[in-house]
C-alpha cells in the first residue's frame, strides 16, 4: 500500500465515529482508568492530609496552604528538564515506578509524621518526589494512543478528564471522612496502599511497550559519521529535553496547537480563583463551594455531552464557539450576580473546557512518535505553569479592582486569546508533521531540515511514521 494510500486509511479511520462504551471494551483502557482513579484518588486525599498534619505540627496557616501545593512547584522543572525521559524508558516501567515512588512518600510521611521528622524534611520529601511527576503522567498519556485508536482516542481523554475532576471531588470528600476516622497519619497510609494498587493494577495489566525512542548503544554511536558526532555526545536527559522543547516549540502547528490549549484555560481558570473572594465578599462564603462545584460540574458535562453526542468533525467545527464560551459568560460577572447566577456562570464557562477535545486529535497526528511522550508532557506542564501564572494575574487585578470586575476582566481576555488564535483553533494549519520531518513536498515546507526529535539528534536512531512501512 502506498503512503497516500495509508493516510488516506488513517484519515478515515479518525474520521469514523466512536463510542464510550468501546472505549471501556478494551481491557487496557479499563486498566489505565482504574490506576487513573486510584492515582488522583490518591493524590487529592496525601495533599489534604499533609496539609492537616502540618498545620496540626505546627499552627501555621501559611505552612499548611505550602503542604497543600508544595508536590506542584517542581513540576514545572521536571517538565523543562527531564521528559525525554519518556519517551526513552519502557512506559509501563515508568509508570510503575511512579506509583511506587507515591507509595515510599506516603509511608514515610504517616509514620515519620508520628515521630519527630522535621517539617522542613517532609516538605522537602514532597517538593524532590514533586520534580518527575511530569515524567510519569507523559509516560500515562503516551500510551493511550496505543490501547484507543481514532476518536476513541478522543473520546479516552475525555473520560479521563472528566474522572479527574470527579475524582479530585471525591476524594475531597473520602479525605474529609479519612481525617474524621484514622487522622492525617492514617489517611496518609491508606493513600500508600491506593498507590500500591495503581502500580500492581499497571504492572500486571498492561502490555509491556518498548521506548519510543531508545537510548543509542555503544556499537550504535560508535558506528555514526562525524557529522553526527556531536549530536550523539548530546544525548543526557537534560539537554535531550531542551533540545526536543525547542524543537516542538519552534514548530510552528505545534506550538500554536500548545498555546491554543494553554491561554484560554489560564484566564479562565484564574477567573475561578477568585470566586472565593468575590463571594466572601458579598457575604456568601458558604456560596463558594457551591460555585466551584457548578463549575466542576460543567466541565464534565461538557466533555461528556460534545464527546458522546457530536461527530469527530462535528467536534473541531465546535472548538472556536467552545472557546469563545469559556470567557463570555464571565462577562456576566460585570452585574455582581448573587450565588445561583454566578453558579449558572460558572458552569456554562467551564462547559466551554470541551473545546480541548476538538484539539487532541490533531495534536497527536502533529507531533512526531518517536516525541510523543515529551509532547504530551510538555502539553501537560505547560498548561499547569498556566492556570498558576493565570490564576495569580487575576488575583493581582483584583487588589486594583473588585472581584467581580476582575472575573469579567477575565473573560474579555479569554475572548481575546482566542480570537487571536483562532487559526490555530480551526485548524487552519493542518498538515503531516511527520511528513514534514523527512522533507517530503507533501508535508507543508519541502526541504526542511528534520529537527533533533530523537534521543541523538536524528539519523540512524530516528524511526519511521506508522503511516511509512520500515526499509
Amino acid at each position: 500500500m502506498t503512503q497516500a494510500a495509508n493516510q488516506a486509511a488513517n484519515q478515515a479511520a479518525n474520521q469514523e465515529r466512536s463510542t464510550f462504551r468501546a472505549c471501556f471494551a478494551v481491557a487496557e483502557f479499563r486498566v489505565l482508568f482504574g490506576s487513573q482513579l486510584l492515582l488522583v484518588l490518591g493524590d487529592t486525599v496525601k495533599m489534604l492530609a499533609f496539609s492537616v498534619l502540618v498545620y496540626a505540627r505546627t499552627g501555621s496557616p501559611g505552612l499548611a496552604a505550602l503542604a497543600y501545593m508544595i508536590g506542584f512547584l517542581p513540576q514545572v522543572a521536571g517538565g523543562m528538564l527531564l521528559l525525554s525521559l519518556a519517551d526513552r524508558w519502557r512506559p509501563r516501567a515508568l509508570m510503575v515506578a511512579g506509583d511506587l515512588l507515591r507509595v515510599v512518600t506516603c509511608l514515610v510521611l504517616g509514620i515519620g509524621g508520628l515521630g519527630d521528622l522535621p517539617i522542613g524534611v517532609m516538605l522537602a520529601l514532597v517538593f524532590a518526589a514533586g520534580v518527575p511527576a511530569p515524567l510519569f503522567s507523559a509516560a500515562r498519556a503516551a500510551v493511550l494512543p496505543d490501547v484507543l485508536a481514532g476518536d476513541a482516542y478522543v473520546l479516552g481523554r475525555a473520560v479521563f478528564t472528566t474522572t479527574s475532576a470527579g475524582a479530585q471531588v471525591a476524594g475531597l470528600a473520602v479525605g474529609g471522612g479519612l481525617l474524621v476516622v484514622t487522622g492525617p497519619h492514617g489517611a496518609l497510609l491508606i493513600t500508600a496502599a491506593l498507590s500500591l494498587g495503581s502500580a500492581a493494577l499497571t504492572r500486571w495489566g498492561l502490555r509491556d511497550r518498548p521506548a519510543r525512542s531508545p537510548r543509542p548503544t555503544r556499537s550504535t554511536r560508535q558506528a555514526r559519521s562525524t557529522r553526527h558526532a556531536r549530536s550523539t555526545r548530546d544525548t543526557g536527559a537534560v539537554r535531550t529535553t531542551l533540545r526536543v522543547n525547542r524543537a516542538l516549540l519552534a514548530d510552528r502547528a505545534v506550538r500554536g496547537l500548545l498555546l491554543a490549549g494553554w491561554l484560554p484555560p489560564m484566564l479562565s481558570v484564574g477567573a475561578e480563583a477568585v470566586y472565593v473572594p468575590y463571594l466572601t465578599g458579598e457575604g456568601s462564603a458558604w456560596g463558594a463551594g457551591v460555585v466551584l462545584a457548578a463549575a466542576a460540574a460543567g466541565m464534565g458535562v461538557g466533555e461528556f455531552a460534545v464527546g458522546r453526542f457530536a461527530a469527530p468533525a462535528t467536534r473541531e467545527r465546535l472548538t472556536l464557539p467552545l472557546a469563545l464560551l469559556l470567557g463570555a459568560p464571565l462577562l456576566g460577572f460585570a452585574a455582581r450576580p448573587g450565588v445561583a447566577g454566578a453558579a449558572a456562570l460558572a458552569f456554562l464557562a467551564a462547559a466551554g473546557l470541551a473545546y480541548n477535545l476538538g484539539l487532541q486529535r490533531r495534536f497527536l497526528d502533529t507531533v512526531p512518535e518517536a516525541a510523543r511522550g515529551q509532547a504530551f508532557g510538555l502539553q501537560t506542564s505547560g498548561l499547569m505553569t498556566a492556570q498558576a501564572l493565570g490564576a495569580a494575574a487575576v488575583g493581582a487585578v483584583a487588589e486594583l479592582v473588585p472581584a467581580h470586575l476582575a472575573i469579567a476582566l477575565s473573560g474579555c481576555g479569554v475572548i481575546a486569546v482566542v480570537l487571536a488564535l483562532r487559526g490555530d483553533l480551526r485548524g487552519d494549519l493542518r498538515r503531516d508533521l511527520r511528513g514534514d520531518l523527512r522533507g517530503d513536498p507533501r508535508g507543508g515546507r519541502s526541504g526542511r531540515v528534520s529537527p533533533p526529535y530523537g534521543p541523538g539528534g536524528g539519523g540512524e536512531d530516528a524511526r519511521p511514521s506508522p503511516a511509512e512501512p520500515a526499509a
